[in-house]
């Protein structure tokens, strides 16, 4: 980097750290600049700086604006938000894609380009796009089979008639009327023997989707579908996600837990780097095509990423696998994976953001959790052109 715009990108990371309202380690200059100013862990792109009048409704007086080259981007505020993620001792990842260019990645505490994330939950999106190309293949007719169709091994003539009636969209969209599989019941699940026949021994605790039922936020409802896509495709979850998803997007998916049956875990312990992460943020951007083909369909994009449900517990909405919400008047939607792992999609600014973070935390910390979703608000959706 020239020796003056070296300068010029210090003298503005500076400025921006002694303006942040938050307390930053000694060297944090340094950090975000690689040491001696050199190249830091990851990239930002190099800046073009012009003049322009200060940010609108932000009590921001900012006499130069910054944006990378062919993306739009704000390099200012997107320095800033790195500056504030450098602070949160969760965080592992952040990339940002704006425009089809990658103009933010950076890597934190030991944790580099190639490290694997449990992305936990955010892996119950993947399941969604996996249930819309088995139906665009022509191995599931559609949202409104019935687990009585798909499974009938477990859900027989004998079995309570709600329980038989629960169709593929009401697992989607977490709406099965079952007991929850999650939060305190999750352990007693998982050491079951059957997880599939445990899930559909759930009591029924409310109305289905279909009747007009709430979201019972349930991994156990994606681990059904993981199960009626091993049975109505013939493979199992990964060999079928790896030829006709991972394989076209250019990933390197590895097999990850399975239940004791054989089945792959539906929703839970999937491993992606997050450059992997981005490529799915990706095809969803685009409609579900990539590197030239149509790997989703782009009506199951549209229909996944629409509102279904409300989650009380989140108070966001949810579609097929993926949750949605607004920020800062646009629309968001999400993979959302426990303690921090996240692709969110910001359509209408042609922007994909990727956070991993540690997973292994005992207990949830919803602190991690806000700062993530502030800094998604405050700085990544204004540099991206609000």
């Amino acid at each position: 980097m020239p020796r003056l715009l070296h300068a010029r990108v210090r003298a503005l990371v500076v400025a921006s750290l002694t303006a942040l309202p938050i307390t930053l380690p000694p060297d944090a200059a340094a950090q975000l600049l690689g040491p001696r100013g050199g190249p830091p862990t990851g990239t930002l792109l190099p800046v073009r700086e012009r003049a322009v009048p200060a940010h609108r409704g932000t009590g921001r007086s900012a006499a130069l604006r910054a944006e990378v080259a062919g993306a739009g981007v704000d390099t200012v505020l997107l320095r800033e938000a790195y500056v504030r993620a450098a602070t949160l001792p969760r965080l592992r990842s952040l990339l940002v894609q704006s425009r089809g260019r990658l103009v933010g990645e950076r890597y934190y505490r030991g944790a580099t380009r190639a490290t694997r994330a449990n992305i936990k939950s955010a892996s119950k999106s993947i399941v969604s796009a996996l249930v819309g190309i088995a139906i665009a293949r022509g191995a599931l007719r559609g949202v409104d089979q019935t687990v009585a169709e798909l499974l009938p091994a477990y859900v027989d003539g004998r079995a309570d008639p709600r329980k038989r009636a629960i169709t593929v969209e009401d697992l989607l969209t977490m709406r099965s009327g079952l007991e929850s599989t999650s939060f305190e019941n999750y352990g007693r699940w998982v050491s079951s023997r059957n997880w599939v026949r445990s899930a559909l021994d759930r009591p029924v605790v409310a109305e289905r989707g279909g009747a007009g039922g709430p979201m019972i936020y349930s991994t156990g409802s994606t681990h059904l579908l993981s199960a009626i896509l091993t049975r109505a495709t013939g493979m199992s979850t990964y060999h079928f996600a790896r030829r006709f998803l991972a394989e076209p997007l250019g990933i390197a998916l590895r097999p990850w837990q399975a239940d004791p049956q054989g089945i792959y875990f539906g929703g839970n312990e999937m491993y992606l780097t997050p450059r992997d992460m981005l490529k799915l943020g990706a095809l969803y951007l685009n409609g579900g095509a990539a590197n030239g083909r149509q790997i989703v369909p782009r009506e199951w994009i549209e229909r996944s990423t629409q509102a279904y449900t409300r989650s009380g517990w989140s108070d966001n909405d949810y579609g097929y696998g993926w949750w949605i919400r607004t920020v800062r008047g646009h629309k968001v939607y999400y993979a959302w994976g426990y303690g921090g792992q996240f692709v969110f999609v910001v359509p209408d600014l042609e922007l994909v953001v990727v956070t991993t973070s540690a997973a292994d935390a005992a207990t949830r910390e919803h602190g991690h959790l806000e700062a993530i979703y502030a800094l998604l608000e405050e700085y990544i959706v204004p540099a991206a052109g609000e």
